[in-house]
């Protein structure tokens, strides 16, 4: 019996998944994006070359990897209401191990910043380190964020109401706004007076906010891909998980970044 016929006589609502190449080639390309950034960094390989080839393979297979979910959601009718629920708690499981490793990093930050000791000058930040004061392109940040929490949380209630108009337009300018967010961290990171490697503030700063940073990045892509989605008429009133999950990600993101803001822009300077 074929997969596609096993699927018309199954007596349970949960998708058996069609065996696919790009499971393991993501994971093979991840492994060697982590080896060749290790190596590379450490001096045993003497140019990027690798590190854009693994990353180029990443791309490529998780692009192919999406586009096969997208077809299983959109056209093969096998995102049961069964299999929704479980994406919705995989990625809540997801969402809660970010939690953890930004509170690690936190940890880190607090661990240095509430007892300096004498090879930082004993203050913090340390001494020689100009830090990036918060009234400056980290409070226009900060806007930005809870702009987009509001615009996304209007194009996805105007989802539901079945308010095709409003929908597109609330996510084009949370797209939009996720960019800009984006665009004025990077003119942060390359204008700061200090880098990753000016001892220990320098190495959690930019770990702390340079992980959200990569957070950001990721979510600009996927609100992209939803917009893209919503306009091709993938996503319906009752059924948009991939929609659902984003916002989730967003809201995650802007509470987390509002600690960074609190923690290492105005406490920490």
């Amino acid at each position: 019996m074929t997969y596609l016929e096993r699927s018309r006589h199954q007596q349970f609502p949960f998708h058996l998944v069609a065996p696919s190449p790009w499971p393991i080639m993501v994971s093979f390309a991840l492994l060697s994006l982590a080896l060749s950034l290790a190596l590379t960094m450490h001096g045993y390989i003497g140019n990027m070359n690798v590190v854009y080839l693994s990353l180029v393979s990443l791309l490529g297979s998780s692009v192919l990897w999406f586009r096969d979910i997208i077809a299983e959601a959109t056209y093969l009718g096998d995102h049961t209401i069964a299999v929704r629920k479980g994406i919705n708690m995989g990625f809540l499981l997801f969402v809660v191990s970010e939690v953890l490793i930004f509170s690690g990093l936190f940890w880190a930050y607090f661990h240095s910043a509430m007892s300096p000791d004498v090879t930082l000058g004993g203050v913090w930040p340390p001494v020689g380190i100009q830090a990036v004061q918060p009234t400056e392109l980290p409070l226009l940040n900060t806007i930005i964020l809870l702009a987009s929490g509001a615009t996304v949380t209007y194009s996805h209630h105007a989802l539901i109401e079945g308010n095709r108009k409003n929908a597109l337009s609330g996510l084009f300018i949370t797209t939009w706004l996720i960019i800009i967010f984006v665009t004025c961290q990077y003119i942060e990171y390359t204008n700061a007076a200090f880098t990753i490697s000016d001892g220990v503030y320098g190495s959690v700063f930019y770990a702390g906010t340079g992980l959200h940073f990569l957070h950001m990045v990721m979510l600009a892509a996927m609100l992209a891909v939803n917009y893209w989605r919503m306009r091709n008429y993938h996503l319906t009133s009752q059924h948009h998980v991939g929609y659902e999950t984003t916002v989730i990600y967003l809201h995650v993101l802007d509470v987390i970044w509002l600690f960074l803001y609190i923690v290492f822009y105005w406490w920490g300077v």
